[in-house]
């Protein structure tokens, strides 16, 4: 196997080749990528109406219990030959497999790690077309949203709550039914990695407290074609790379039943991180707390989530590389604080108005800033003044501090609620912060809040002062670096409440 570039953070992948490589990839490429994604298009084609038939005419009802009987008996096999005729087709010409996959009385849940891609998928196929988690946008994709619907998957949107919510019902539902629901296959990471470390498992799969199989995927191949992650390498890179070559192998490795214990039963976190570690330990992985969260990497601590990438260092860096002096940036940071007071608390700037507050005479500068904090061309005002001013040294900690809880305590109360601490901390970091209830607990007495507690609790407790040490550090102008990781890699036990 080839040695993997190493990165700061498991969300990078890019596939580096050799000029030998580059050159057999073209040459092989160019005649078996056409002819491969043909025919998995037309096997997918075929399979696209069969799927469909499996649950055609029945009620709503009907469709919220497993099918059984003819309708079972006759899809299942021949949606899974196709399913493998298609991987087949891609290269996968075989896959190996240790160790013996559990039956579903012994284990209702198979948990996989580490999520590579979307080839990823093969391993149903050696799971007899496990029910999975899906997102909810992918129902609606063709073919795809078909094959979600024959396999009734659990289908949950990470941008509502509610369906969050509603997905891990279901799944408690389906995992404590008795063997009614057939066996499930979860990717606890949520997201794919570049596979050199394990991200920390969501909860969902382990809520209902019922016993869990650990499946290792592994991909023991000269050439690693088969990653799509956050940046890098793109789904389509990762086809053509992965269809230019003559196969692709595959292990897939069932471990022993996870039973949990009384303990883990109680707390699902508790139960999450104690199988991510013992699949980090068979796989030879660092267990991390990183986690993707509304769509970005971040790193858990304390209930905190710190981006990996932070907006604000790469703010600063753009304003550098722009031309803009420390001195032009601390009057920029001026301008808007001045903004900020002025405006009600989470006003906006498109990027024309950014870009005549921070003195930009480059729009496109101002629209790049702008996207780093958001999809769409604007940048909430307070968010951008307390993230940037946090790395800028141009204030204390302690006096930017006071500025932030004076823009989040709006009615001058002295104080702040729980919902204000998380605008105030996700101003600061740069990101939305869900889980800010550890360190409301910590930093309030007698249900108050006050700017002296929080104070406190940031400088000296040693996880929000690690928070604040490490992450809210003062970067040198010219300095270019887009992240800043944590040191260390394990933090505290802590992780959003989603499947």
């Amino acid at each position: 196997m080839e040695e993997q570039e190493c990165y700061q953070h498991p969300f990078v992948h890019r596939v580096k080749l050799t000029t030998a490589q580059r050159i057999r990839g073209v040459i092989l490429g160019s005649f078996l990528f056409p002819v491969r994604v043909t025919v998995a298009a037309i096997l997918f084609l075929v399979a696209w109406p069969l799927a469909r038939l499996r649950l055609a005419g029945l009620s709503e009802e009907e469709r919220a219990r497993p099918v059984t009987g003819w309708r079972h008996h006759l899809f299942q096999p021949i949606i899974l030959a196709l399913s493998r005729s298609v991987f087949f087709t891609l290269g996968f010409l075989w896959v190996k497999v240790k160790g013996r996959r559990a039956d579903l009385k012994e284990a209702p849940v198979l948990v996989v790690a580490p999520h590579s891609g979307y080839l990823d998928m093969m391993v149903l196929c050696q799971t007899q077309l496990a029910t999975v988690v899906s997102r909810s946008e992918n129902s609606s994709l063709p073919v795809i949203g078909a094959l979600l619907e024959f396999n009734q998957a659990v289908l949950v949107s990470r941008k509502d709550p509610e369906s969050r919510k509603k997905a891990v019902t279901q799944l408690n539902e389906r995992l404590t039914s008795n063997g009614y629901w057939p066996q499930m296959l979860v990717f606890p990471e949520g997201t794919t990695t570049n596979g050199q470390s394990l991200l920390k498992f969501k909860p969902g799969a382990f809520v209902a407290g019922v016993p869990v199989q650990p499946v290792l995927l592994r991909y023991p191949n000269k050439l690693d074609t088969v990653r799509w992650t956050y940046k890098g390498t793109t789904w389509v890179e990762a086809l053509w790379h992965t269809t230019s070559q003559l196969y692709t192998n595959m292990t897939v490795e069932f471990l022993p039943v996870y039973s949990p214990s009384e303990e883990e039963k109680k707390d699902p976190n508790l139960y999450a991180d104690n199988v991510q570690k013992l699949m980090a330990g068979a796989l030879g992985l660092p267990a991390t707390d990183y986690v993707m969260e509304g769509g970005v990497p971040v790193n858990k601590l304390g209930g905190l989530s710190l981006p990996v990438e932070s907006p604000a260092r790469s703010t600063l860096s753009l304003l550098y590389k722009s031309g803009l002096g420390a001195t032009a940036v601390e009057e920029a940071l001026d301008r808007m604080i001045d903004r900020c007071q002025s405006g009600a608390p989470g006003s906006k700037v498109g990027a024309e108005e950014l870009s005549s507050i921070l003195g930009l005479t480059q729009r496109e500068t101002a629209v790049t800033v702008c996207k780093l904090y958001s999809k769409d061309e604007t940048v909430d005002v307070g968010q951008f003044y307390l993230s940037v001013a946090a790395l800028s040294g141009f204030l204390s900690f302690k006096s930017l501090l006071h500025k932030a809880f004076n823009l989040f305590d709006r009615e001058g109360r002295g104080c702040l609620s729980a919902e204000e601490l998380s605008g105030l901390m996700g101003a600061l970091l740069g990101v939305p912060q869900y889980n800010t209830h550890p360190l409301y607990e910590e930093a309030s007495h007698q249900d108050k809040l006050t700017e002296a507690n929080l104070l406190r609790v940031l400088t000296t407790h040693p996880t929000y002062q690690r928070v604040v040490n490490e992450y809210l550090q003062p970067v040198e102008a010219g300095s270019h670096l887009p992240f800043t990781p944590l040191a260390g890699g394990r933090a505290m036990n802590n992780n959003r409440d989603v499947p």
